[in-house]
């Protein structure tokens, strides 16, 4: 349904025109404005108004780029965030220290691995990566390896935009491919064959798997002697391809990095908190990283904020070389606002009756039963479900603004890339709203194959 006055089309029209003017949006050309503005958010419904004025109320299918786990204007992060904001917004966190972050602290170590004992409160998922990088290349450094310099990964990962993260991200196929001259040079292993999540197991072809194995092993012997660390998203690529692959893959990495002295990084900002269908993605296969990255859905969207856990083993070696301190300090890192804002979603994530626990697999079913639609459409080259994600794969390539504006008149906001259409929505979505969710987009799919197939 939508609705029109003066107003609104005056506003639209205003905002529209300045954000063409004079905004950058993500991996854009300067002048490839918005299309929409948002008006406001509630639950895991957003508002929005066209050029006209015309307002459509759409499910927030992406959720916000999988951090808004909690909806829009949830409650007690609203109250969580106003609450804190009345007392202390912001002081820096060098020699200081305050409630809401020791507070988030001991939260996230009651909620992951005892292996993992310090964190480091970092202010976006880009940057906690760069913390990884820099304490595991540290830690090396201060075990007398100076030399283990390099980080060892898979094809098809995405770990942020900032230097050194890009320099972990797939060098040929990922969005960074223009910086190669700018980014330190790493050791890249295919990536694990594809898998699929069935209740008797996972399905993948063992001797891609075996085969596979074999040559990330061979790569970090030939390398052993510059390898600081292996870096990888458990289970889930996410901006790489929203592509799944077997536990058993990283099982094998968890393995080759004790064998040479690697540190292991989990790069869980887009798979943590259930997004999967477990509370970290690498519990699939039963393996504890030396480092985790954790962001989005840690604040449920509110703002930006991110983590980093380590083993004391690695604090300790930083802590006794040289410098004998962890060389990154961001301004707003421990900001009180965001940790007041994550205490509040963890509360949430973890409550036993409507948490993730129960709220994950209820979508998952939605998923798997409104996705499977969109398997005999034209174009059509898979559909995968794991957790709260839900991926329909096209053949080639998406058009873009088309399905976009389909899915909008549909009733859902969605946010293609490449041969993906895709959904990772806020998880207080109702069995009906996924069952909306995934109508809109089988039906924006299906509008955009009947456009092309009546244009050709």
């Amino acid at each position: 349904m939508t609705r029109r006055s003066v107003s609104d089309t005056t506003v639209a029209r205003d905002l529209l025109r300045l954000d063409r003017d004079h905004l950058w949006h993500p991996y854009t050309a300067a002048r490839d404005s918005a299309h929409h503005v948002v008006r406001d958010g509630d639950g895991p419904w957003l508002t929005l108004l066209d050029a006209d004025g015309r307002e459509h109320r759409a499910l927030d299918g992406m959720g916000s780029w999988w951090a808004m786990v909690h909806g829009h204007r949830h409650p007690a992060l609203v109250e969580a965030v106003t609450e804190q904001a009345s007392r202390l917004a912001h002081v820096m966190f060098g020699g200081l220290t305050h409630g809401p972050a020791v507070a988030l602290a001991e939260r996230l170590l009651e909620l992951t691995p005892a292996e993992l004992e310090h964190v480091f409160l970092a202010d976006s998922g880009s940057v906690s990566v760069e913390v990884a990088l820099k304490l595991t290349h540290q830690a090396q450094a201060a075990r007398g390896r100076p030399e283990r310099d390099r980080f060892l990964t898979v094809r098809g990962g995405y770990h942020g935009d900032t230097i050194g993260a890009m320099s972990v991200c797939d060098p040929v196929n990922g969005m960074h491919a223009a910086f190669g001259a700018m980014v330190h040079t790493n050791i890249f292993a295919p990536r694990p064959p594809a898998a699929r999540p069935t209740a008797a197991g996972w399905q993948t072809d063992d001797a891609a798997l075996e085969s596979w194995a074999h040559e990330f092993r061979r790569l970090a012997d030939q390398h052993h002697d510059e390898v600081a660390g292996v870096i990888v998203e458990p289970v889930l690529q996410g901006a790489g391809g929203m592509y799944v692959y077997a536990p058993e893959a990283l099982r094998v990495m968890r393995e080759v990095c004790d064998e040479h002295g690697f540190t292991l990084i989990a790069d869980e900002i887009a798979t943590g908190f259930g997004r999967t269908g477990r509370w970290l993605a690498c519990e699939w296969a039963e393996v504890v990283p030396d480092v985790l990255c954790l962001g989005k859905a840690l604040t449920g969207g509110i703002m930006t904020g991110a983590a980093v856990l380590c083993t004391r083993e690695i604090a300790d070696a930083i802590s006794s070389g040289t410098p004998p301190a962890l060389m990154h300090g961001p301004t707003f890192m421990a900001n009180p606002l965001f940790c007041a804002a994550a205490c509040a979603s963890l509360d949430l994530l973890a409550d036993p009756e409507n948490g993730w626990s129960t709220q994950v697999p209820t979508i998952e079913r939605g998923l798997q039963d409104g996705l499977d639609a969109a398997r005999g459409l034209p174009g059509v080259a898979d559909v995968r479900v794991l957790g709260g994600v839900g991926v329909v794969e096209m053949t080639e390539p998406v058009d873009l603004p088309r399905l976009t504006a389909a899915a909008v008149a549909r009733g859902v906001w969605l946010r293609p890339f490449g041969r993906l259409v895709y959904v990772m929505p806020p998880y207080v979505s109702t069995p009906a709203e996924i069952e909306h969710l995934c109508s809109g987009l089988v039906g924006a799919v299906a509008d955009v194959a009947h456009t092309q197939d009546a244009n050709a």
